[in-house]
């Protein structure tokens, strides 16, 4: 029987996401830190580093019973989580990150805009995933989303990760 393996994103230290990388690699578990190439500059010179593209996150693929294993290398904070479990990274989105960096250099990472009243959103969990919205109003960890389907109109209320800005 095999073992249903898994990218998981793992939260480490700060300024720790190299350091983590190789001790995961180390204690033989399969990692991956996506670096940055970003130039900066010293009073005399231009000069091009790898940062980390993350801060505080590294990626690991493993089993679930490798889990605890993980918890216990050093710089590791904990897994992160989502809905509960440790959120699982499909593969495919770990392979568009490594051709994206191949690609492109001195990246900058957006967080994605919280939800606004009149925004179009979709519902990314939940018994109305996939269904498309209007905000109505939010406040700080929850949305009310206008829901029009079968003629009738319907709002929910729902945690503001399970909506995604169209």
């Amino acid at each position: 029987m095999s073992k249903k393996i898994s990218w998981y994103a793992v939260y480490t230290k700060p300024r720790w996401e190299k350091k983590v990388h190789d001790l995961l690699a180390q204690k033989g578990f399969q990692s991956y830190c996506p670096l940055n190439k970003v130039r900066k500059k010293w009073s005399d010179r231009y000069k091009t580093v790898e940062e980390p593209l993350f801060k505080s996150y590294v990626f690991v693929r493993i089993a679930d019973e490798e889990k605890a294993n993980v918890r216990f290398v050093d710089g590791v904070v904990n897994f992160v989580y989502w809905l509960g479990k440790p959120a699982e990274v499909r593969e495919d989105e770990i392979d568009k990150i490594k051709r994206f960096l191949n690609e492109y250099q001195d990246v900058q990472v957006e967080q994605m805009p919280d939800p606004r009243p009149g925004d179009k959103v979709v519902i990314t969990s939940g018994v109305f995933m996939e269904q498309q919205g209007v905000v109505v109003s939010t406040d700080k960890k929850r949305v009310e989303v206008l829901i029009e389907s079968l003629g009738c109109r319907l709002v929910a209320f729902m945690d503001k990760e399970k909506v995604a800005v169209k």
